[in-house]
């Protein structure tokens, strides 16, 4: 999968003001939080179990492209993301963290903005996978764009995630 974003991503090579995202760094974003206070690890941890513990293995598929701003000048290039699951995950963990429920967009990022960039023609992906877990991820900004570290995964309900080789990043939560 990652091979395949990485190849869509060839798309910005003639475009110098895109920045793309390092395809093992690729991710979707359920809710993002800011900084935070070290103290407050525990209650993030404690949320993403329960909340990913109701909610079952689902398939997401990855469609076409697009922006945000969706008009105007782009500041991001994304991929859409749909399944069943992201919704109830989404919403689970604005509730359970008293964040109100703001407009939920599911997507990858492909690419930032870093300077004067043109929009890139539209790109249907049709890629599929199974999610079988969520992560609590974090997020530091480095000179060479966002860097993230998984800090913990959370199995979805029923998905055996854990329990043999399905997991990617395991062992490697530092590259993602």
């Amino acid at each position: 999968m990652q091979q395949s974003l990485a190849q869509i991503q060839e798309k910005l090579r003639p475009y110098r003001g895109w920045r793309p995202v390092q395809p093992h760094q690729m991710h979707i974003t359920l809710l993002f939080l800011g900084e935070q206070p070290e103290a407050r690890l525990p209650e993030l941890r404690q949320t993403g179990r329960e909340v990913a513990a109701r909610v079952p293995a689902f398939e997401v598929t990855l469609g076409g492209t697009g922006y945000f701003p969706a008009a105007g000048s782009p500041r991001v290039w994304f991929v859409k993301a749909s399944g069943v699951g992201l919704e109830p995950l989404a919403s689970g963990l604005q509730q359970a963290l008293g964040i109100g429920e703001g407009n939920f967009r599911p997507h990858l990022t492909l690419a930032r903005k870093k300077g004067p960039a043109p929009r890139v023609g539209p790109v249907v992906v049709n890629l599929r996978f199974t999610a079988r877990a969520v992560c609590l991820v974090e997020s530091k900004l480095e000179p060479a764009g966002a860097r993230y570290r998984v800090l913990e995964a959370f199995p979805l309900n029923g998905s055996g995630y854990g329990q043999g080789e399905a997991e990617g990043f395991r062992g490697h939560p530092e590259d993602h």
